[in-house]
């Protein structure tokens, strides 16, 4: 026991942690070197004597006045129970203050009870708490953009899909109609009525053309293919009907959410659409493959040469896309070398 309480005094003054022991009217009897420059003190006789709430926290954080009857610090020596605090701001020698937390136990002094403890300064832990804050918000803020950003996409395909089942159970219905009724009405004219018969030819000529064109416009909106059979039967059929020659390759075993699946349609056909009227190449290629993730991938031999954050190559909003389902989208485009846009879409099986 001897030889404990001869190393306790090397103990206490190698240690980091401050350590201070008051009597039982609150006076500072001891501080080790810790404590001596947590306040900025140069000796630890400088403090010896002095009031300890006076000489650490005489002010509330609102800067009233903090009466020492009041000091939760001081309290084991009255009740003999341990105490503890996160939120009080104690006063350097400078002036200056700094959040802390501490510690207090009491202890039995030849005067009476006195109380011992130790504190820290926490401003590098409410640094990292408010920056673990900041950091949460910001992912909740994320979280929600892209939430919000998914229900506008699933809105735009819905309203996609609903105008095109009206384009064709709807106008382009009325239009076949149309067309079969003049058809009938040009059988019953006699070889006589050459004009009406021309007059009648030409109007059938160009309700067929009308159909045609409505039929483009709806399968531009949102392709029935695509709601029927999946993305690779709506790929293949874009690829067949592009200006330039296209090849789709890739495995894809079954089907995925609408919204995905739409989502990744229309990627491949803005990338498809910005290579036919940019990319000035002789072939495009367009890969699907679906694992852990769906990417996509739609390369042509072009020119080259555009940027990523291009504004007028038609590839801008690929990312936003792409980024409301948690993906990504990367454009690799050197000079002379073509063009690849790849996506990769998260899939929640």
């Amino acid at each position: 026991m001897q030889s404990i309480r001869m190393v306790l005094p090397a103990i206490l003054d190698s240690v980091s942690q401050v350590v201070w022991v008051v009597d039982h009217r609150g006076r500072i009897l001891y501080t080790n070197p810790a404590g001596v420059a947590a306040l900025g003190y140069d000796d630890a006789e400088e403090l010896v004597g002095l009031s300890s709430h006076e000489t650490l926290h005489p002010y509330r954080p609102d800067g009233t006045p903090f009466p020492a009857s009041e000091c939760p610090m001081l309290q084991p020596a009255t009740t003999g129970v341990p105490a503890h605090g996160n939120d009080e701001w104690f006063k350097r020698r400078d002036g200056s203050f700094f959040p802390a937390s501490w510690w207090a136990a009491p202890i039995d002094l030849p005067e009476g009870r006195g109380v011992v403890y130790s504190f820290f300064d926490a401003t590098e832990n409410r640094e990292l708490e408010r920056a673990r804050r900041e950091r949460d918000a910001a992912r909740i803020r994320a979280d929600e953009s892209r939430a919000a950003q998914r229900r506008i996409m699933q809105s735009i395909e819905s309203v996609r899909r609903q105008t095109a089942r009206d384009l064709h159970d709807g106008a382009q219905q009325r239009l076949v109609s149309l067309l079969i009724g003049l058809r009938l009405t040009r059988d019953l004219l006699p070889d006589s009525a050459a004009d009406a018969g021309a007059l009648l030819d030409q109007a059938i000529t160009d309700a067929q053309l009308a159909i045609d064109e409505l039929r483009e416009l709806a399968y531009g909106v949102y392709p029935s293919v695509l709601q029927a059979k999946g993305l690779m039967a709506a790929v293949e059929s874009l690829a067949e009907r592009c200006a330039v020659p296209t090849t789709v390759a890739g495995e894809y075993p079954h089907r995925l959410p609408a919204e995905v699946e739409s989502n990744a349609y229309f990627v491949i056909a803005e990338a498809l659409t910005n290579a036919v009227k940019h990319a000035n190449g002789s072939h495009i290629r367009i890969a699907i493959e679906l694992k852990e993730a769906l990417r996509i991938e739609v390369t042509d031999d072009g020119i080259g040469g555009v940027a990523q954050d291009a504004g007028g190559s038609g590839l801008t909003g690929l990312g936003d896309r792409v980024s409301a389902f948690d993906g990504v989208v990367v454009i690799e485009s050197p000079p002379g070398r073509g063009t690849s846009v790849r996506a990769e879409i998260p899939v929640l099986e």
